[in-house]
Protein backbone atom coordinates (compact mmCIF):
# COMPACT_ATOMS: atom_id res chain seq x y z
CA UNK A 1 0.00 0.00 0.00
CA UNK A 2 1.02 3.72 -0.51
CA UNK A 3 2.11 6.48 1.43
CA UNK A 4 0.04 9.79 1.12
CA UNK A 5 0.85 13.31 0.74
CA UNK A 6 -1.91 15.89 1.56
CA UNK A 7 -0.90 19.53 0.86
CA UNK A 8 -3.17 22.49 -0.22
CA UNK A 9 -4.00 23.79 -3.91
CA UNK A 10 -4.93 27.01 -2.99
CA UNK A 11 -4.16 29.57 -0.31
CA UNK A 12 -4.83 27.28 2.38
CA UNK A 13 -8.11 27.08 4.21
CA UNK A 14 -9.40 24.13 2.24
CA UNK A 15 -10.68 22.24 4.63
CA UNK A 16 -7.80 20.12 5.18
CA UNK A 17 -8.15 19.36 8.69
CA UNK A 18 -11.33 16.83 7.91
CA UNK A 19 -9.81 15.37 5.42
CA UNK A 20 -6.82 14.59 7.20
CA UNK A 21 -8.27 13.25 9.90
CA UNK A 22 -10.31 10.94 7.96
CA UNK A 23 -7.11 9.81 5.94
CA UNK A 24 -5.85 9.36 9.42
CA UNK A 25 -7.70 6.97 10.38
CA UNK A 26 -6.37 4.79 7.70
CA UNK A 27 -2.70 5.74 8.20
CA UNK A 28 -0.26 4.56 10.90
CA UNK A 29 1.85 7.24 11.21
CA UNK A 30 0.73 11.03 10.67
CA UNK A 31 3.81 13.34 9.54
CA UNK A 32 3.36 17.37 9.87
CA UNK A 33 6.72 18.27 7.44
CA UNK A 34 6.66 22.31 7.33
CA UNK A 35 5.42 25.53 8.70
CA UNK A 36 4.15 26.46 12.38
CA UNK A 37 1.60 27.32 14.28
CA UNK A 38 0.28 29.91 11.67
CA UNK A 39 -1.42 26.86 10.41
CA UNK A 40 -4.77 25.82 11.81
CA UNK A 41 -6.89 22.48 11.33
CA UNK A 42 -10.06 22.08 13.03
CA UNK A 43 -11.11 18.28 13.23
CA UNK A 44 -14.26 17.78 14.16
CA UNK A 45 -15.21 14.57 16.09
CA UNK A 46 -19.06 13.26 17.29
CA UNK A 47 -19.73 16.49 19.54
CA UNK A 48 -16.36 17.58 20.00
CA UNK A 49 -13.83 20.22 18.19
CA UNK A 50 -10.32 20.33 18.13
CA UNK A 51 -8.40 22.89 16.81
CA UNK A 52 -5.07 21.63 16.30
CA UNK A 53 -1.66 23.85 14.57
CA UNK A 54 1.09 21.59 15.19
CA UNK A 55 0.12 18.66 16.77
CA UNK A 56 -0.41 15.82 13.60
CA UNK A 57 -3.72 15.36 13.21
CA UNK A 58 -3.27 11.60 13.29
CA UNK A 59 -2.70 12.11 17.55
CA UNK A 60 -6.96 12.61 17.88
CA UNK A 61 -7.51 9.04 16.05
CA UNK A 62 -4.95 7.56 18.32
CA UNK A 63 -2.12 7.15 15.94
CA UNK A 64 1.39 7.99 15.98
CA UNK A 65 2.17 11.56 15.20
CA UNK A 66 5.25 12.75 14.14
CA UNK A 67 6.78 16.74 14.07
CA UNK A 68 9.70 16.36 10.91
CA UNK A 69 12.18 18.79 10.93
CA UNK A 70 11.06 21.12 8.20
CA UNK A 71 8.80 22.36 10.47
CA UNK A 72 9.52 25.28 12.97
CA UNK A 73 8.19 24.87 16.80
CA UNK A 74 7.33 26.83 19.38
CA UNK A 75 7.67 25.12 22.56
CA UNK A 76 5.03 27.02 24.39
CA UNK A 77 2.47 26.76 21.30
CA UNK A 78 2.83 22.95 21.55
CA UNK A 79 2.74 22.96 25.27
CA UNK A 80 0.00 24.60 25.15
CA UNK A 81 -2.03 22.55 22.89
CA UNK A 82 -1.24 19.27 24.54
CA UNK A 83 -3.00 21.31 27.24
CA UNK A 84 -6.29 22.16 25.68
CA UNK A 85 -6.26 18.62 24.02
CA UNK A 86 -5.33 16.82 26.95
CA UNK A 87 -8.48 18.59 28.86
CA UNK A 88 -10.74 17.15 25.88
CA UNK A 89 -9.82 13.83 26.31
CA UNK A 90 -7.11 12.82 24.14
CA UNK A 91 -3.65 11.53 25.81
CA UNK A 92 -0.61 13.10 24.37
CA UNK A 93 2.85 11.47 25.21
CA UNK A 94 5.88 10.43 23.87
CA UNK A 95 3.96 6.97 23.24
CA UNK A 96 1.77 8.82 20.23
CA UNK A 97 3.76 11.82 19.86
CA UNK A 98 7.97 12.24 17.95
CA UNK A 99 9.57 15.24 17.52
CA UNK A 100 12.20 15.13 14.79
CA UNK A 101 16.11 16.47 17.08
CA UNK A 102 17.12 18.66 14.71
CA UNK A 103 14.03 20.47 14.34
CA UNK A 104 14.43 24.65 14.74
CA UNK A 105 12.42 26.34 17.82
CA UNK A 106 10.81 29.47 17.53
CA UNK A 107 11.96 31.50 20.80
CA UNK A 108 10.43 34.95 21.89
CA UNK A 109 12.39 37.38 20.13
CA UNK A 110 11.07 35.61 16.83
CA UNK A 111 7.46 37.08 17.46
CA UNK A 112 8.91 40.30 18.71
CA UNK A 113 10.85 40.46 14.95
CA UNK A 114 8.03 39.81 12.92
CA UNK A 115 5.41 41.90 14.54
CA UNK A 116 8.31 44.97 14.66
CA UNK A 117 8.85 44.40 10.81
CA UNK A 118 5.13 44.10 10.06
CA UNK A 119 4.36 47.91 11.67
CA UNK A 120 7.67 49.28 9.51
CA UNK A 121 6.14 48.46 6.57
CA UNK A 122 2.66 50.28 7.08
CA UNK A 123 0.62 49.87 4.53
CA UNK A 124 2.93 47.33 2.63
CA UNK A 125 2.12 44.38 5.70
CA UNK A 126 2.91 41.18 3.85
CA UNK A 127 -0.46 40.13 6.34
CA UNK A 128 2.51 37.96 8.55
CA UNK A 129 0.22 36.45 11.56
CA UNK A 130 2.66 37.69 13.93
CA UNK A 131 3.82 34.38 15.22
CA UNK A 132 7.64 34.51 14.42
CA UNK A 133 7.54 31.71 11.70
CA UNK A 134 9.64 33.90 8.64
CA UNK A 135 12.35 34.59 11.23
CA UNK A 136 13.00 31.11 12.70
CA UNK A 137 13.14 30.40 8.84
CA UNK A 138 15.21 32.65 8.23
CA UNK A 139 17.67 31.77 11.20
CA UNK A 140 17.81 27.93 9.95
CA UNK A 141 18.84 29.21 6.29
CA UNK A 142 21.39 31.73 8.22
CA UNK A 143 23.29 28.61 10.16
CA UNK A 144 21.68 30.36 13.78
CA UNK A 145 18.94 28.16 14.60
CA UNK A 146 18.95 26.29 18.32
CA UNK A 147 16.99 22.89 17.59
CA UNK A 148 15.23 20.89 19.85
CA UNK A 149 18.79 18.69 20.26
CA UNK A 150 20.32 21.83 21.54
CA UNK A 151 18.07 21.56 24.92
CA UNK A 152 20.29 18.50 26.23
CA UNK A 153 23.68 20.49 25.61
CA UNK A 154 24.02 23.93 28.35
CA UNK A 155 26.97 24.38 27.14
CA UNK A 156 25.82 24.56 23.11
CA UNK A 157 22.75 26.76 24.33
CA UNK A 158 24.98 29.68 25.54
CA UNK A 159 27.24 29.50 22.79
CA UNK A 160 24.08 29.82 20.03
CA UNK A 161 22.45 32.56 22.14
CA UNK A 162 25.41 34.66 22.02
CA UNK A 163 25.14 34.63 17.87
CA UNK A 164 21.62 34.55 18.02
CA UNK A 165 21.38 37.71 20.04
CA UNK A 166 23.72 39.80 18.49
CA UNK A 167 21.98 39.31 15.14
CA UNK A 168 18.31 40.07 16.32
CA UNK A 169 18.92 43.01 18.60
CA UNK A 170 20.70 44.50 15.89
CA UNK A 171 17.70 44.22 14.10
CA UNK A 172 15.20 44.67 16.89
CA UNK A 173 17.37 48.35 17.79
CA UNK A 174 17.33 49.68 14.00
CA UNK A 175 13.09 49.06 14.23
CA UNK A 176 12.94 51.00 17.58
CA UNK A 177 11.62 47.61 19.51
CA UNK A 178 13.02 45.97 22.75
CA UNK A 179 15.86 44.35 23.07
CA UNK A 180 16.35 40.86 24.37
CA UNK A 181 18.58 39.54 28.11
CA UNK A 182 20.35 36.57 27.57
CA UNK A 183 19.55 35.32 30.75
CA UNK A 184 15.68 35.26 30.24
CA UNK A 185 15.83 33.25 27.03
CA UNK A 186 18.43 30.72 28.63
CA UNK A 187 16.22 30.39 31.60
CA UNK A 188 13.39 30.09 29.13
CA UNK A 189 15.44 27.38 27.21
CA UNK A 190 16.45 25.43 29.86
CA UNK A 191 12.94 25.14 31.52
CA UNK A 192 11.69 23.99 28.19
CA UNK A 193 14.14 20.96 28.19
CA UNK A 194 12.53 18.38 30.75
CA UNK A 195 9.36 18.88 29.00
CA UNK A 196 10.21 19.04 25.41
CA UNK A 197 13.29 16.23 25.26
CA UNK A 198 11.32 13.17 25.92
CA UNK A 199 9.36 13.70 22.84
CA UNK A 200 12.70 13.41 21.05
CA UNK A 201 14.28 11.21 18.34
CA UNK A 202 15.64 10.93 15.23
CA UNK A 203 12.63 10.44 13.95
CA UNK A 204 14.08 9.60 10.26
CA UNK A 205 15.26 6.30 11.99
CA UNK A 206 11.48 5.58 12.46
CA UNK A 207 10.19 6.35 9.33
CA UNK A 208 13.02 3.98 7.16
CA UNK A 209 11.55 1.33 9.92
CA UNK A 210 7.89 2.34 8.44
CA UNK A 211 8.71 1.83 5.25
CA UNK A 212 10.57 -1.49 6.14
CA UNK A 213 7.51 -2.56 7.44
CA UNK A 214 5.55 -1.76 4.82
CA UNK A 215 3.06 1.00 7.56
CA UNK A 216 1.32 3.74 5.96
CA UNK A 217 2.68 7.16 5.98
CA UNK A 218 0.37 10.03 6.02
CA UNK A 219 2.33 13.52 5.16
CA UNK A 220 0.62 16.58 6.24
CA UNK A 221 1.08 20.07 4.46
CA UNK A 222 0.20 23.54 6.23
CA UNK A 223 -1.13 26.47 4.24
CA UNK A 224 -0.72 25.18 0.77
CA UNK A 225 0.72 25.51 -2.71
CA UNK A 226 0.39 29.27 -4.08
CA UNK A 227 1.54 30.20 -0.39
CA UNK A 228 4.91 28.57 -1.44
CA UNK A 229 8.32 30.79 -0.73
CA UNK A 230 9.04 29.54 -4.01
CA UNK A 231 5.97 28.97 -6.24
CA UNK A 232 3.10 31.16 -4.30
CA UNK A 233 2.22 34.69 -4.81
CA UNK A 234 5.56 36.62 -3.60
CA UNK A 235 6.37 38.01 -0.95
CA UNK A 236 2.45 37.43 0.25
CA UNK A 237 3.48 34.17 0.98
CA UNK A 238 4.75 31.44 3.65
CA UNK A 239 8.14 31.32 4.19
CA UNK A 240 8.55 27.70 3.69
CA UNK A 241 8.00 25.10 0.84
CA UNK A 242 4.60 24.11 0.76
CA UNK A 243 4.50 21.75 -2.18
CA UNK A 244 5.01 18.01 -1.42
CA UNK A 245 8.64 17.69 -2.82
CA UNK A 246 9.29 19.25 0.75
CA UNK A 247 7.83 16.54 2.12
CA UNK A 248 11.08 14.13 1.96
CA UNK A 249 13.50 16.80 2.86
CA UNK A 250 10.94 18.10 6.06
CA UNK A 251 10.51 14.67 7.24
CA UNK A 252 13.50 12.68 6.58
CA UNK A 253 12.63 10.12 4.06
CA UNK A 254 13.61 9.56 0.23
CA UNK A 255 11.52 11.17 -2.13
CA UNK A 256 10.28 7.78 -3.50
CA UNK A 257 8.78 7.59 -0.03
CA UNK A 258 6.10 10.25 -0.09
CA UNK A 259 3.79 8.51 -2.34
CA UNK A 260 0.26 9.51 -3.77
CA UNK A 261 0.01 13.29 -3.33
CA UNK A 262 -3.58 14.49 -3.20
CA UNK A 263 -4.05 18.52 -3.74
CA UNK A 264 -7.10 20.66 -1.48
CA UNK A 265 -9.49 22.66 -3.11
CA UNK A 266 -12.68 24.10 -2.10
CA UNK A 267 -15.40 24.49 -4.56
CA UNK A 268 -14.74 28.29 -4.58
CA UNK A 269 -12.00 30.31 -3.15
CA UNK A 270 -10.83 32.08 -0.16
CA UNK A 271 -7.74 33.53 1.04
CA UNK A 272 -6.80 35.40 4.26
CA UNK A 273 -4.30 38.32 4.45
CA UNK A 274 -2.81 40.54 1.77
CA UNK A 275 -2.08 39.80 -1.32
CA UNK A 276 -3.27 39.39 -5.28
CA UNK A 277 -6.69 37.41 -5.46
CA UNK A 278 -7.81 37.62 -9.14
CA UNK A 279 -11.72 36.33 -8.37
CA UNK A 280 -12.24 38.13 -5.02
CA UNK A 281 -15.73 38.91 -4.85
CA UNK A 282 -16.83 42.14 -3.30
CA UNK A 283 -20.71 41.74 -3.36
CA UNK A 284 -23.70 39.93 -1.95
CA UNK A 285 -22.07 36.77 -3.11
CA UNK A 286 -19.00 37.06 -1.53
CA UNK A 287 -20.33 37.66 1.66
CA UNK A 288 -22.76 34.83 1.28
CA UNK A 289 -19.75 32.48 0.54
CA UNK A 290 -18.44 33.92 4.03
CA UNK A 291 -21.50 33.28 5.87
CA UNK A 292 -22.15 29.60 4.55
CA UNK A 293 -18.65 28.51 4.66
CA UNK A 294 -18.27 29.85 8.02
CA UNK A 295 -14.89 31.50 6.40
CA UNK A 296 -12.83 32.88 9.73
CA UNK A 297 -9.12 31.86 10.03
CA UNK A 298 -8.49 28.79 12.44
CA UNK A 299 -5.59 30.66 13.88
CA UNK A 300 -6.17 34.22 13.76
CA UNK A 301 -9.83 34.48 13.40
CA UNK A 302 -9.50 37.27 10.70
CA UNK A 303 -12.10 36.95 7.93
CA UNK A 304 -11.41 35.19 4.74
CA UNK A 305 -11.63 36.68 1.94
CA UNK A 306 -14.01 34.93 -0.45
CA UNK A 307 -14.67 34.48 -4.15
CA UNK A 308 -15.22 32.09 -7.44
CA UNK A 309 -13.20 28.87 -8.23
CA UNK A 310 -9.84 29.83 -9.75
CA UNK A 311 -9.17 27.03 -12.02
CA UNK A 312 -6.45 28.75 -13.47
CA UNK A 313 -4.77 28.99 -9.94
CA UNK A 314 -5.43 25.11 -8.95
CA UNK A 315 -4.02 24.05 -12.73
CA UNK A 316 -0.65 26.01 -11.32
CA UNK A 317 -1.18 24.27 -7.96
CA UNK A 318 -1.59 20.55 -9.50
CA UNK A 319 1.37 21.44 -11.41
CA UNK A 320 4.14 23.02 -9.53
CA UNK A 321 3.13 20.97 -6.32
CA UNK A 322 2.74 17.19 -7.41
CA UNK A 323 -0.60 16.81 -7.28
CA UNK A 324 -1.89 13.50 -8.65
CA UNK A 325 -5.73 13.50 -7.23
CA UNK A 326 -7.74 16.55 -6.15
CA UNK A 327 -9.77 17.16 -2.72
CA UNK A 328 -12.70 19.25 -3.25
CA UNK A 329 -14.72 20.49 -0.02
CA UNK A 330 -17.29 22.82 0.57
CA UNK A 331 -19.36 21.48 -2.38
CA UNK A 332 -22.39 22.38 -0.15
CA UNK A 333 -21.49 25.91 0.17
CA UNK A 334 -22.81 26.52 -3.48
CA UNK A 335 -26.18 25.01 -3.20
CA UNK A 336 -28.89 27.31 -4.35
CA UNK A 337 -26.68 29.88 -6.44
CA UNK A 338 -28.68 29.92 -9.51
CA UNK A 339 -25.15 30.21 -11.67
CA UNK A 340 -21.90 30.07 -11.12
CA UNK A 341 -18.13 31.59 -12.43
CA UNK A 342 -15.04 29.34 -13.20
CA UNK A 343 -11.67 31.39 -14.06
CA UNK A 344 -9.96 29.83 -16.96
CA UNK A 345 -7.27 32.53 -17.91
CA UNK A 346 -6.00 35.77 -16.58
CA UNK A 347 -6.25 39.40 -19.18
CA UNK A 348 -2.81 40.46 -17.85
CA UNK A 349 -2.17 43.75 -20.35
CA UNK A 350 -4.72 42.97 -22.96
CA UNK A 351 -2.76 39.23 -23.09
CA UNK A 352 -4.97 36.29 -21.94
CA UNK A 353 -2.84 34.01 -19.68
CA UNK A 354 -3.28 30.53 -18.22
CA UNK A 355 -0.64 30.54 -15.16
CA UNK A 356 -0.23 33.83 -12.71
CA UNK A 357 2.67 35.19 -13.76
CA UNK A 358 5.82 35.67 -10.83
CA UNK A 359 6.18 39.67 -10.90
CA UNK A 360 4.11 41.54 -8.50
CA UNK A 361 2.83 44.01 -10.81
CA UNK A 362 1.67 41.33 -12.98
CA UNK A 363 -0.19 39.80 -10.49
CA UNK A 364 -1.83 42.94 -9.32
CA UNK A 365 -2.85 43.83 -13.01
CA UNK A 366 -4.67 40.23 -13.62
CA UNK A 367 -8.28 40.21 -13.96
CA UNK A 368 -10.26 36.87 -14.60
CA UNK A 369 -11.72 35.73 -17.65
CA UNK A 370 -14.75 33.76 -16.61
CA UNK A 371 -17.18 31.04 -17.97
CA UNK A 372 -20.33 30.94 -16.14
CA UNK A 373 -22.27 27.73 -15.54
CA UNK A 374 -25.42 26.87 -14.30
CA UNK A 375 -26.03 26.40 -10.90
CA UNK A 376 -28.40 23.85 -8.84
CA UNK A 377 -31.26 23.52 -7.09
CA UNK A 378 -31.49 20.66 -4.98
CA UNK A 379 -28.69 19.97 -1.71
CA UNK A 380 -25.55 18.17 -2.26
CA UNK A 381 -24.89 18.49 1.71
CA UNK A 382 -24.17 15.61 3.55
CA UNK A 383 -24.06 13.18 0.06
CA UNK A 384 -22.10 10.14 0.64
CA UNK A 385 -22.55 8.74 -3.20
CA UNK A 386 -22.40 10.19 -6.54
CA UNK A 387 -26.17 9.48 -6.99
CA UNK A 388 -27.37 11.59 -4.03
CA UNK A 389 -25.61 15.21 -6.10
CA UNK A 390 -28.08 17.12 -8.09
CA UNK A 391 -26.58 16.40 -11.90
CA UNK A 392 -25.66 19.80 -12.07
CA UNK A 393 -23.42 19.52 -9.18
CA UNK A 394 -21.84 16.83 -11.25
CA UNK A 395 -21.26 18.55 -14.18
CA UNK A 396 -19.66 21.87 -11.98
CA UNK A 397 -16.89 18.98 -10.51
CA UNK A 398 -16.49 17.51 -13.62
CA UNK A 399 -15.82 21.06 -15.48
CA UNK A 400 -12.87 21.45 -12.49
CA UNK A 401 -11.35 18.51 -13.58
CA UNK A 402 -11.20 19.26 -16.98
CA UNK A 403 -9.62 22.86 -16.32
CA UNK A 404 -7.07 21.61 -13.49
CA UNK A 405 -6.17 18.95 -15.22
CA UNK A 406 -6.27 16.31 -12.46
CA UNK A 407 -9.33 14.10 -11.18
CA UNK A 408 -11.29 14.53 -8.33
CA UNK A 409 -10.35 11.39 -6.12
CA UNK A 410 -12.51 12.52 -2.98
CA UNK A 411 -15.57 15.05 -2.45
CA UNK A 412 -16.27 16.19 1.11
CA UNK A 413 -19.89 17.64 1.57
CA UNK A 414 -20.15 18.96 4.83
CA UNK A 415 -17.66 19.30 7.96
CA UNK A 416 -19.07 15.80 9.00
CA UNK A 417 -15.91 13.89 8.86
CA UNK A 418 -17.96 10.94 7.20
CA UNK A 419 -19.78 13.00 4.94
CA UNK A 420 -17.05 12.10 1.77
CA UNK A 421 -17.48 10.86 -1.77
CA UNK A 422 -14.62 8.66 -2.27
CA UNK A 423 -13.53 8.19 -6.19
CA UNK A 424 -10.24 5.90 -5.53
CA UNK A 425 -8.86 5.32 -2.64
CA UNK A 426 -5.49 7.70 -2.18
CA UNK A 427 -3.49 4.53 0.01
CA UNK A 428 -4.07 2.27 -2.97
CA UNK A 429 -1.40 3.09 -4.34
Amino acid sequence: MANVAIIGAQWGDEGKGKVVDWLASRADIVVRFQGGHNAGHTLVVGNQTYKLSLLPSGVVRGKLGIIGNGVVLDPDALLSEIAKVTAQGLKVSPENLRIAENTPLILPLHPALDKAREAARGGDKIGTTGRGIGPAYEDKVGRRSIRLCDLAEPETLSKKLDELLLHHNSLLRGLGAPEFEKQALMDKLLGWAPKLLPFMEAVWERLDAARLEGKRVLFEGAQAVMLDVDHGTFPYVTSSNTVAGNAAAGAGVGPHAVGNVLGIAKAYTTRVGSGPFPTELFDDTGKLLGERGHEFGTVTGRPRRCGWFDACLVRQAVKVGGVQGLVLTKLDVLDGLPELKICTGYEINGEVMRRLPAAMAAQAAAKPVYETVEGWSGSTRGARSWAELPAQAIKYVRRIEELVEAPVTLLSTSPERDDTITVTDPFAG
